[in-house]
């Protein structure tokens, strides 16, 4: 078995593997967002709040459709030696790895310009949309419950928001400590409760070194990705002018 053969069919397998992952996770994706009840009840009661599985299936369907896609280009590609599909396999990967590189600069060198652009997209929902949508509420339950944090920023995020308005002029239980009885203004600003980006932003800090290398094994996936359907494209276009 030659080189080329043998590159081509690593190519395929590697792929083919990519394409079968996302098949299953838009699969999962599709099942969750239509009966998402039914998948609780399987998968077992993992968090209180179901309705957050919705969320969970749309953000699955986003990412199994990208994977079935670059799967699918470079699988046939290489086993078609189909040069069109094999380069839209190398522009896709390139321009996600381009996006990640870019998203990790602006975290790691910007990221006071990343919380900003993040405050200005979660305020509104905190204000508008917290205790009014049982997703909403659900998902920032779970993620206030889970990391020990109010909010984004910190109580004032839910200063004359819907659920402020609604629940007596209280903050939710999540921004006092539990010794208290009725999180109010007071209570909330005593408490002093860290905001939920700074504590996640924190324990990314704590764990910089996992997050790092997985990040690193994905840059070298799609670089090997690149450069090994780069290959093929020249080794195939050497061979039609043979």
């Amino acid at each position: 078995m030659g080189c080329f053969t043998f590159i081509k069919v690593m190519m395929i397998l590697f792929n083919l593997l990519i394409f079968i992952a996302g098949g299953a996770l838009l699969g999962v994706g599709i099942w969750v967002s239509v009966d998402g009840s039914s998948f609780v009840k399987v998968i077992g009661p993992i968090s209180s709040q179901a309705m957050q599985f919705v969320n969970i299936g749309y953000f699955c369907i986003a990412i199994g459709a990208v994977l079935v896609l670059i799967g699918f280009l470079g699988c046939c590609g290489a086993q078609k030696e189909s040069k069109c599909l094999l380069i839209l396999f190398f522009v896709i990967v390139l321009i996600i790895f381009i996006a990640e590189i870019a998203a990790a600069v602006v975290a790691l060198v910007y990221s006071s310009f990343a919380e900003s652009l993040l405050r200005a997209w979660v305020a509104p929902v905190l204000k508008n949309d917290y205790g009014r949508l049982k997703d909403v509420t659900g998902i920032w339950n779970t993620t206030m419950s889970e990391l020990k944090c109010c909010g984004f920023t910190n109580y004032t995020d839910f200063s004359e928001s819907y659920y402020y308005k609604n629940n007596d002029r209280t903050f939710p239980p999540f921004c006092c400590n539990s010794a208290l009885s009725i999180c109010n203004e007071i209570a909330a600003a005593s408490s002093q409760i860290q905001g939920c980006f700074r504590q996640l932003f924190d324990i990314l800090k704590e764990n910089a070194n996992i997050v790092g290398g997985i990040a690193a094994g994905i840059c070298v996936l799609e670089i090997a990705a690149m450069a090994v359907s780069m290959y093929l494209y020249c080794k195939i276009d050497g061979k039609t002018h043979v």
